[in-house]
C-alpha cells in the first residue's frame, strides 16, 4: 500500500509529533508498505509567530493537490491543522476522496496561552477541519473524551511507543549533580509550564533540558536550576537515566512522549492529574500526579524504579504501527482517483517526490 502523510510538524523540530510520525513511518516500510511525507522541507516557509521553530509552507494548495494527482496513494493521512494540512484537506475533497487525520496538539490552550483567544473558537475552527476525516485518531482516553464532549466524530485511538533500547536504566552511572536529580526534558516555553517545576518546592537538583523561547527569563530567574539546551541520542538516555524522577509540568499535552522514555529508563514521574499524564502514568507505580507538584515529586522519588521500566515496556512501535494501519482501512476503501477539480484536470506534474526521513 502506498500512504501519504501530510505534516506541517517536521524537522528540525524536536517533538513527540516529528519523532511519532518518523517511527510510523520506519514502521509502515519494515511492513512492506511505501511511504511519502510531504513536510515543509524544501519549500517555502515562514516562521510561525510565537513559535518559529514551526515553518508554515506559503500557498501550498496547487502544488500538494499536483503531488497528489501524480502519486495517486491508497491512503492518506493529514497530521497536522497547517496549512500544508489544509491544503491536502482541499484537495482530497475536491477530488473526492477520503482521508484520516489525528490530534496531536491541543491548540486551543496553546493559543489561549499567548493570545486572548477564547478555547471555543479554537476548537470550533479544529472540529471543522476533523470533520470532514473518515476517523480522527486520537492518543488517549481523555482527549478522546473531551473532543467528544466538543462535539467531534469519528474518533479512534492511536497509540505510541518508545525507544526501550535506548532509553534504559545504566546502574552505576555517575550523579552528574547532586541528588536527588530532578529532570524535565522538552520546549521551554510558557504552554509547557515549565516554571511551575523552577519553582517548586523540592530537594537536590533541578535539570531543565531543551531550549524555547522561555529560556532566557527562566535562566535568569532561577539561578539555582541547571539548563542544557537539548540534547539528544545517548548522552539524553545518560542523563535519564542518572536522574531520580522526571517532571513534567505540562497541562496542554494530549500525551507527553518524553513520559515513556524517563519511565523507560526506570524513572517515576511527577505531574499534575491532566490530560497525557491520567492516561500514560499509573498513580503509585510509575508516578504521582497532583496539584502541588512538589508533593507530586516527594511522593513519586519513593517509588520502584522497576515498576516504570516494566510499564515503558509495554507500549511498542510495532502495535502503534499496526493500529494506525488499521485505522487507514476506511478511508482506503474509497481511495478512488476522480480527476475534474473544479472544471479542471488535476495537474500530472509531480512538484517533487515523495520524501523519507533520513536513517
Amino acid at each position: 500500500m502506498k500512504v501519504a502523510i501530510v505534516s506541517d510538524a517536521w524537522r528540525p523540530q524536536v517533538n513527540g509529533v516529528v519523532t511519532t510520525l518518523e517511527r510510523t513511518g520506519e514502521g509502515l516500510r519494515a511492513l512492506g508498505h511505501e511511504v511519502g511525507f510531504v513536510t515543509p522541507e524544501g519549500r517555502r516557509t515562514i516562521p510561525c509567530p510565537t513559535y518559529p521553530e514551526i515553518r508554515l509552507s506559503l500557498f501550498p494548495g496547487r502544488e500538494i493537490a499536483s503531488w497528489l494527482e501524480a502519486e495517486r496513494p491508497d491512503a492518506i493521512h493529514i497530521a497536522t491543522e497547517g496549512p500544508l494540512g489544509l491544503a491536502a484537506r482541499a484537495a482530497a475533497r475536491r477530488a473526492g476522496l477520503r482521508f484520516t487525520t489525528s490530534y496531536h496538539t491541543q491548540f486551543p490552550r496553546y493559543i489561549s496561552a499567548r493570545a486572548p483567544i477564547p478555547p471555543c473558537a479554537t476548537y470550533a475552527a479544529l472540529r471543522r477541519f476533523h470533520g470532514a476525516a473518515a476517523r480522527t485518531m486520537v492518543n488517549t482516553r481523555e482527549v478522546r473524551c473531551e473532543l467528544r464532549r466538543r462535539g467531534f466524530r469519528h474518533l479512534v485511538y492511536w497509540t505510541r511507543g518508545v525507544d526501550t533500547a535506548l532509553f534504559r536504566p545504566q546502574p552505576g552511572i555517575a550523579r552528574p549533580y547532586p541528588g536527588p536529580v530532578l529532570i524535565y526534558v522538552g520546549r521551554v516555553a510558557v504552554e509547557k509550564s515549565v516554571e511551575d517545576f523552577c519553582r517548586a518546592r523540592a530537594p537536590g537538583t533541578k535539570l531543565v533540558v531543551g531550549d524555547g523561547p522561555a529560556l532566557e527569563s527562566l535562566r535568569r530567574r532561577y539561578p539555582s536550576v541547571v539548563f542544557t539546551g537539548f540534547k539528544f541520542g545517548e548522552e539524553l538516555a545518560a542523563l535519564l537515566a542518572a536522574a531520580d524522577c522526571f517532571v513534567f509540568p505540562s497541562r496542554t499535552d494530549t500525551f507527553g512522549l518524553v513520559m515513556l522514555e524517563a519511565m523507560a529508563s526506570g524513572l517515576p514521574v511527577a505531574a499534575y492529574p491532566v490530560t497525557g499524564p491520567i492516561d500514560v502514568v499509573r498513580e503509585g507505580e510509575s508516578g504521582c500526579l497532583r496539584e502541588d507538584l512538589g508533593a507530586a515529586i516527594e511522593a513519586a522519588l519513593r517509588l520502584d524504579r522497576a515498576a516504570c521500566r516494566a510499564q515503558a515496556l509495554e507500549y511498542r512501535w510495532e502495535r502503534a504501527t499496526e493500529q494506525f494501519l488499521g485505522n487507514l482501512e476506511p478511508a482506503r476503501a474509497s481511495c478512488a482517483w476522480v480527476r475534474p477539480v473544479r472544471g479542471r484536470a488535476l495537474s500530472a506534474t509531480m512538484p517533487r517526490p515523495m520524501t523519507r526521513p533520513e536513517s
